[in-house]
């Protein structure tokens, strides 16, 4: 994997731990760390992008209720 960022000493510190106490790399870490992160955002954007959505209109369009009765051009 190539090295990417630099993490803070705080950040390197704490994988350090979890390495030693789990007994996986730091670089299975990060890409735990990731996966679970951008799921999170993608369930995030998708839930923002299907609450900002106009819902499907179920009723037809005024212009079409108008064709249909004979008033519209």
């Amino acid at each position: 994997m190539p090295h990417l960022l630099r993490f803070s000493r705080d950040v390197e510190a704490r994988l350090e731990r979890l390495a030693q106490r789990t007994g996986r790399g730091k670089a299975e870490l990060i890409e735990s760390c990731l996966v679970v992160g951008l799921h999170d955002l993608e369930a995030q954007y998708l839930l923002e992008e299907a609450v900002s959505a106009p819902l499907p209109s179920t009723r037809p369009a005024l212009d079409q209720l108008l064709r249909e009765s004979g008033l519209g051009a």
